[in-house]
């Protein structure tokens, strides 16, 4: 790893937001994410160059669609946040390894948000994502790490399972000073001054940067790698390396189609629903995952740390995300269920007879604003317009207890209410898992039964050492909390002092 994946006007930035205790000057979390976030883009471009052309892709496409106004002109607020958003995705092997990462990310104000079972994808692991869950950090920076945590149970070789276990007993992903700076912050009530910032950033980048040297043979590798490709990605290193980053794009077929302009290898499909007029949920594609060179021990015996093995390993991709709407979870059965007569019923198609698939089953999903928020399928804000409060005099009998119903539509359709949709800011498992299998479909066993779907949340609660937060329960909040000050709003304009 380079010395520069942490520039000093980073650190510099901290004293912006720092707050003052004890003598000592500590670091907002907000801005230790966007530090962490902004460093760990800088060593992906440096390892993998394509990333950088990826964000320049994605950096021009968001441009034009924002200057031929096919969307809202976003904010200076948005348009930062856009410009910042990116989220990541590490594979950890062990519990202990997942228990760690969680203090790490808590303190850049990152918390586990929901449970991701990729089990039902084929997948032996399961996933959480560490995010901020504050509206004002999620508009500061959304930086998100999806998380999966090998799951050796659902490893169908007893081999592959006990090798797999050993490599991970016998390796350590986080350095002296990284744990070291993890109980100084734990002892300053989980904050870091600016020069403890600077080294945690610096360590904790080690944990997820690339190591080129395996941490294990060729034979073990392909052992590992011929029951699940996977697999070997998780267990034949000595870091944890973030497989992809993944910027924001508005329009995520104008990008894929820059994409192949400039040669990359894309995936075949964009997962997720179908394209839009109102956008929900998440589609994503990626480039597929490059082949890059790697070193394998030479193996037991009398061979010297330095006899080396050239070998190659794929696993890194660069992923682009378009972002829509949250749904409730009537929205989201919904969308499970057409999703699932979708793939059911283009089981034998081409991808192009899969999305035309996609796109018809979804032609009953309602793809109106007035529909979708009237069928209680999507999450959105409520909002008073405060140029339009005096209109309120031509809506009669309106009651101070105003809450739900016909009384709030008389409000919207007057124009003295305006509702905001909620952005997405979490996965798809059967999205992680097609963007998986397109980069790591060569190589594991033909000869395996499928996994049966088997979620085991207390597993994945117990190695974090907490529970996990249920997303839909933070989109409700955010929706009532809108509704609640839209209505002291108005209040204080029916009811003048």
């Amino acid at each position: 790893m380079t010395s520069s994946v942490l520039p000093s006007r980073q650190l510099s930035a901290f004293g912006s937001t720092a707050t003052m205790a004890n003598e000592a000057l500590f670091v907002h979390p907000d801005d230790l994410r966007t530090a962490f976030a902004t460093a760990m883009s800088h060593m992906y471009k440096e390892e993998v160059p394509l990333y950088g052309d990826l964000v320049q892709i994605v950096s021009d496409v968001n441009r034009e669609v924002i200057s031929q106004n096919s969307i809202e002109p976003p904010t200076a607020d948005r348009l930062e946040r856009l410009m910042l958003e990116r989220h990541g995705a590490i594979r950890l092997g062990t519990p202990e390894e997942l228990g760690t990462v969680r203090r790490i990310f808590a303190l850049m104000g990152m918390q586990p948000v929901g449970y991701y079972d990729l089990s039902v994808a084929g997948l032996p692991m399961h996933a959480t994502c560490f995010r901020p869950i504050c509206e004002s950090s999620l508009a500061r920076n959304p930086f998100r790490i999806f998380t999966t945590l090998l799951r050796p149970e659902l490893v169908q070789s007893d081999a592959a399972r006990d090798l797999a276990l050993r490599l991970l007993s016998e390796r350590n992903i986080f350095s002296q000073q990284l744990m070291q700076m993890l109980k100084v912050a734990e002892h300053q009530d989980h904050r870091l001054d600016c020069q403890q910032g600077e080294v945690f950033i610096r360590e904790a980048l080690r944990t997820f940067c690339w190591a080129p040297v395996a941490a294990a043979t060729r034979t073990e590798y392909e052992i590992l790698k011929n029951e699940h490709p996977i697999l070997a990605d998780i267990a034949c290193f000595q870091t944890c390396h973030i497989n992809h980053l993944t910027p924001r794009t508005l329009d995520i077929g104008r990008a894929q189609r820059a994409m192949q302009e400039q040669h990359m290898v894309v995936k075949e499909r964009i997962e997720g629903p179908p394209s839009r007029r109102f956008p929900i949920l998440l589609r994503q594609t990626s480039f597929i995952a490059l082949e890059e060179r790697i070193q394998f021990r030479a193996g037991d015996g009398a061979a010297a740390a330095a006899d080396l093995i050239n070998g190659s390993h794929k696993a890194r991709f660069g992923e682009i995300e378009e972002r829509g709407t949250a749904v409730t979870p009537a929205g989201r059965a919904l969308y499970d269920k057409l999703l699932g007569e979708a793939l059911d019923s283009a089981q034998h198609l081409s991808p192009e007879g899969v999305d035309a698939m996609v796109v018809e089953k979804f032609r009953s999903y309602p793809d109106t604003w007035d529909e979708l928020r009237k069928g209680g399928l999507v999450y959105f804000k409520y909002r008073c317009i405060t140029k339009s409060r005096h209109h309120l005099v031509n809506v009669a009998n309106i009651p101070l207890g105003l809450g739900e119903g016909k009384d709030l539509e008389r409000l919207i359709d007057a124009g003295v209410v305006e509702t905001v949709p909620i952005t997405y800011e979490d996965f798809l498992p059967f999205s992680a898992a097609g963007i998986f299998q397109s980069n790591l479909r060569h190589g594991s066993r033909t000869n395996q039964e499928p996994l049966q779907s088997r979620p085991d949340l207390d597993a994945l609660e117990a190695a974090l050492g907490r529970s996990v937060v249920d997303a839909d329960e933070l989109y409700a909040a955010a929706q009532q909390g809108s509704l609640q000050s839209c209505l002291e709003m108005l209040r204080s304009v029916l009811s003048p002092p």
